[in-house]
């Protein structure tokens, strides 16, 4: 007889709290669960239930075997159930987070494709420049720049960037250009105010040793398109992901501040909770996204 079946007959017989209940749970005839357990009993040379006219209950032995078979059981329909989801159509709700200036400027444009591509799924992007928890607030997934932090979530690079410190012909006009790093003491600098470490430059020096630059500037602001404006307009120097800056830099509107520094280098990922097996939506967008990505970073935005 089949192992499977006869463990599945033996589980639901314990489960159910007797053969009659258990003949219904399974679609079948009473003496075919019995006979199933039975061969289940002879094969390992041991008695799993004690049976009386009035119940049914497992032995030692049988409790034991009862845990491990029931993992069986489950692993099996989990097995069942992935090859089942991977032949599906991609389909319903799909909610993402993602930084606000990188969705504006990246995600949104791409999303028509995608969405004229997978017409059964439908998209609650939120924009926001919070560290969002997927799974407490109830997100498929999210984009995120930099290092990771949360070292649970499942994560697949998407592309890179550059991060470099920028400001307008006019700014350095007005103020002088920074020569090393120590100078920037002497400067606006323009903060992004969402920063865990508050308004602080992490930036590494010809030499590869680490700095932080602390130093005031005219604004801190959550949006880094706002702090590009803000720089372009000759307010300060900022310290921007080249997904922004980079149009702007090609005309001609903002500089590299200090070009001897060596150029920062930010990995951009798709996050998402961990599991046996992804959804065959956030697969797909995923797989969109790299392909969407392929050809951008770290300087080709």
């Amino acid at each position: 007889m089949d192992r499977l079946t006869e463990m599945e007959a033996f589980a639901t017989v314990v489960d159910q709290g007797g053969f009659t209940d258990a003949a219904k749970k399974m679609g079948i005839s009473k003496s075919a669960v019995s006979k199933h357990v039975s061969s289940l009993e002879a094969r390992l040379g041991a008695r799993l239930l004690n049976r009386t006219t009035r119940r049914v209950s497992p032995t030692e032995i049988g409790l034991a075997y009862y845990d491990r078979a029931r993992r069986v059981l489950n692993d099996a329909g989990e097995a069942d159930a992935l090859v089942t989801s991977m032949q599906s159509a991609p389909s319903g709700l799909l909610r993402i987070s993602v930084a606000t200036d990188f969705g504006v400027n990246h995600l949104s444009p791409v999303l028509g494709e995608f969405l004229s591509e997978f017409p059964d799924i439908t998209v609650n992007m939120v924009l926001n420049n919070r560290y969002v928890e997927l799974i407490s607030e109830g997100f498929d997934m999210a984009v995120r720049i930099g290092e990771l932090e949360d070292s649970t979530l499942r994560a697949r690079k998407l592309t890179d960037t550059t991060k470099r410190m920028i400001a307008s012909p006019s700014y350095f006009q007005r103020f002088g250009r920074p020569q090393r790093i120590d100078d920037l003491n002497e400067h606006k600098l323009l903060h992004y105010s969402n920063q865990s470490s508050g308004n602080v430059w992490k930036v590494t020096a010809p030499s590869g040793e680490k700095r932080q630059v602390r130093t005031a500037g005219w604004l801190s602001v959550n949006d880094g398109q706002s702090l590009l404006n803000a720089c372009i307009a000759g307010l300060g120097i900022a310290y921007l992901p080249s997904y922004l800056y980079a149009d702007a830099m090609k005309q001609g509107l903002v500089e590299d501040a200090i070009p001897d520094l060596p150029v920062e280098t930010q990995g951009i990922y798709a996050v998402y909770p961990p599991g046996r097996f992804t959804q065959p939506k956030v697969r797909a967008f995923i797989d969109f996204l790299v392909h969407a990505f392929a050809e951008k970073g770290p300087h080709d935005w």
